[in-house]
């Protein structure tokens, strides 16, 4: 359905279906969370590990991409670790340090969950034209940038500087 015509919008309008977008994604995040076992911030850091591929993270680069500090993640791999998703494996290059791998079989367990949502996703991708992909992408990587600065202005927690 290439060239598909659309609603009428404007900023108030995106952002409104943008807030429903993200309750529902919360909502929807919980639930599969719970199916699997974990929690909201477990699961956002085994999707982090998955993504990452043979790249294996240390937990600092894990703490910077969920915004908490190390002993959190610490405690959040301890749990993964303990749930069987992911091991921790000694760095080559530095030996004080850690790298953390998905577990093969954790992966096909978060795989199967997501499965059916991702292919009504990629329906949904279907009905835009490529570059309208090109724009939806170019604004989710550019609102998620934005994301993390509000998400670090709110952790640097000065108020001289607004949010």
């Amino acid at each position: 359905m290439h060239g598909t015509s659309r609603p009428p919008a404007d900023p108030a309008r995106a952002l409104s279906a943008m807030d429903h977008l993200i309750a529902a994604h919360l909502i929807g995040q919980q639930e599969l969370a719970r199916r699997l076992g974990l929690s909201v911030t477990d699961l956002t850091c085994f999707a982090f590990v998955l993504e990452a591929g043979d790249h294996l993270l240390t937990a600092g680069d894990l703490a910077a991409r969920v915004h908490v500090t190390t002993g959190a993640v610490t405690g959040i791999l301890n749990r993964l670790e303990r749930a069987g998703y992911v091991t921790r494996r000694p760095d080559p290059a530095d030996r004080r340090r850690v790298r953390v791998a998905a577990v093969p079989e954790a992966v096909n367990r978060v795989q199967a969950v997501y499965a059916g949502h991702y292919a009504r996703l990629n329906e949904l991708f279907a009905d835009y034209t490529p570059d309208e992909l090109a724009t939806l992408t170019d604004w989710f990587t550019r609102a998620t940038a934005l994301a993390h600065d509000y998400l670090e202005k709110l952790n640097r927690n000065d108020s001289a500087e607004p949010c």
